[in-house]
C-alpha cells in the first residue's frame, strides 16, 4: 500500500487533534504571507494565537468565491511564485476565472487522495483506467491521471472529444476502470448498446463525478454496464477531484479530514448546522501550501455524520448532495433542485434519464416545463399512450416537487448530449 491505512481510520479524538494541530500553524502561515487573510483577522480582532484547537475553526472568517476573483490572479497565494509548480483555473463563464496553484507537495497529496478514492473503488496497480474528464485547466483529467499513476494503475489518458474512439481504445486497451461525468458514462453506454458492443468491454468500476447525480442514476449506470460506480467530489478551488468519495456501501461520501476540514452551515443564518441536518458545505484546507483558505463556501447542500462506516472508515461522511444553494430554482416560491427531478424520473423507470428543465415568465408567472425523452414506441399512432404517459408523469413530478409541471415527452436522443457536465437547466427569466 501507498500510504498509511490507519489516516482513514483514526478515533474521532485522533482526526481531531490531527486537524486543531495542523489548523494552528496554517493560520498563522497565512497570517504572515496572505495580505487578504490578515485584514480579515485583523478586523475582526483575531490574532494567530486565538486559534488552538480546531473547536476555534469557527472564529476564522468565511471565503467565497467572488473573494478568489477579487484577488485574481494571484492575490490569495501563500507561497513566492518559485514555489508553484502548476496552475489550474476555472473556465470563467460567469465572471473572472478563479486561479488556483499548487506547490510540489500539494500536488503529492493531491495525488494521494486520488489514490485513496481508486483503491476504495476496488482499482489496484493492475487495472488500466481510462480517464474521460477533460484535461487541461480543468482539475479533472490531471487529478484522476497522476492519482491513478501514483497508485500504479496504468492510465488511458482519453479525455473527452471522441467517443468512437474512446469505446474502441476500451475495448483495445482491455480498460477495466474509467473516470468521467455520470451523464457521459450513461452516453458511452447507449452508444455501446446501439452498437451492440456491450459484451466487448472489460469495465469493472467507475469513477463518476463533476456534476450532481442520484442512486437511481448509479442504478442505471450499474445495470447497463455491468459494473460498480463510485461517487468522487472535488473543487478546483480546495482541490480538485479527490476531497471525499464513496466506498462500496454508498452511505456517504468519506472526506479526507486528515487535509480538509468540513462545517455544514445555514446558508443563510452562517450557523453550524446539527449532525444529519441539510445546509452548506463549506471547507477548510489544513495541509495547502499555494492556497490555503479559511471556510471556503462550495454552495453545496448536504448533511454530514461522523459515525462510522460499515467499511470501517472513520472520517465524517457527507450525504448525497441535494443540490446547490445558488443553483436552487425559486418557483412560484417553491424551491426546486434538477435532481430532484432526476430522482421523481428515474423512479418511474419508463423514461431516460435525459431530461431538461426550461423555466419562464408567462403573464408575470413562472412556469416549469420539464422536457423527457421517452421510447420511440410512445410517438407511434396511439396518441393515447403518450397522453397517458404525460399525465402519469405530470402527477409523479408534481408529488415529488409540491409544484404543477408542464411535461413535453420528446423522442430518443432530442435532448443534447453532453461530455463534460450536463446542462440541465435554461432559465429564460434571465434573458428578459
Amino acid at each position: 500500500m501507498i500510504w498509511n491505512e490507519t489516516k482513514e481510520c483514526m478515533s474521532r479524538d485522533e482526526i481531531r487533534n490531527l486537524q486543531g494541530a495542523r489548523l494552528k500553524k496554517m493560520v498563522s502561515r497565512v497570517y504572515h504571507n496572505v495580505e487578504f487573510y490578515r485584514k480579515k483577522m485583523q478586523e475582526m480582532g483575531l490574532e494567530p494565537g486565538d486559534i488552538n484547537s480546531i473547536e476555534d475553526i469557527k472564529k476564522l472568517p468565511f471565503t467565497t468565491k467572488s473573494d478568489l476573483r477579487d484577488s485574481y490572479p494571484f492575490g490569495l497565494f501563500a507561497v513566492p511564485q518559485s514555489e508553484v509548480v502548476r496552475l489550474h483555473a476555472s473556465s470563467g463563464t460567469t465572471g473572472k476565472a478563479t486561479v488556483v496553484g499548487y506547490t510540489r507537495r500539494d500536488i503529492e497529496n493531491w495525488q494521494e487522495c486520488v489514490a485513496r478514492v481508486l483503491a476504495m473503488a476496488g482499482i489496484g496497480a493492475h487495472d488500466k483506467i481510462q480517464v474521460a474528464y477533460g484535461y487541461g485547466l480543468f482539475t479533472g483529467g490531471l487529478g484522476l491521471h497522476y492519482g491513478a499513476e501514483n497508485l500504479g494503475a496504468t492510465v488511458i489518458p482519453m479525455s473527452t472529444g471522441n467517443t468512437q474512439k474512446l469505446i474502441t481504445m476500451m475495448e483495445d486497451f482491455g480498460a477495466t476502470a474509467i473516470a468521467c461525468t455520470p451523464s457521459y458514462l450513461l452516453h458511452i453506454a447507449e452508444t455501446l448498446e446501439e452498437a451492440g458492443r456491450l459484451d466487448k468491454i472489460q469495465l469493472k468500476a467507475a469513477i463518476c463525478g463533476a456534476e450532481p447525480w442520484t442512486d437511481n442514476m448509479r442504478n442505471e449506470i450499474e445495470t447497463k454496464l455491468n459494473l460498480k460506480a463510485y461517487d468522487i467530489y472535488g473543487l478546483s478551488e480546495i482541490m480538485g477531484p479527490g476531497v471525499a468519495a464513496d466506498c462500496e456501501y454508498h452511505r456517504g461520501l468519506h472526506v479526507y479530514e486528515d487535509h480538509f476540514v468540513p462545517e455544514i452551515i445555514n446558508p443563510e443564518t452562517l450557523e453550524p448546522c446539527k449532525e444529519g441536518e441539510i445546509g452548506e458545505l463549506v471547507f477548510t484546507t489544513i495541509t495547502k501550501e499555494a492556497l490555503p483558505l479559511f471556510r471556503y463556501r462550495t454552495r453545496d447542500l448536504t448533511s454530514i455524520t461522523y459515525e462510522k462506516c460499515e467499511c470501517g472508515r472513520t472520517h465524517a461522511r457527507i450525504s448525497r448532495f441535494k443540490g446547490r444553494s445558488d443553483d436552487m430554482l425559486i418557483i412560484r416560491g417553491v424551491n426546486v433542485f434538477p435532481s430532484q427531478v432526476e430522482s421523481a424520473l428515474l423512479e418511474m423507470g419508463e423514461v431516460s434519464p435525459h431530461y431538461m428543465l426550461i423555466v419562464d415568465r408567462v403573464n408575470n408567472l413562472d412556469v416549469l416545463e420539464v422536457q423527457v425523452e421517452v421510447e420511440e414506441r410512445f410517438f407511434s399512432d396511439e396518441i393515447k399512450e403518450l397522453e397517458n404517459l404525460t399525465k402519469k408523469i405530470s402527477h409523479v413530478l408534481q408529488s415529488a416537487l409540491g409544484l404543477a409541471v408542464k411535461v413535453k415527452l420528446v423522442e430518443p436522443k432530442t435532448i443534447q448530449r453532453s461530455e463534460g457536465k450536463a446542462k440541465r437547466v435554461i432559465d429564460r427569466r434571465k434573458l428578459v
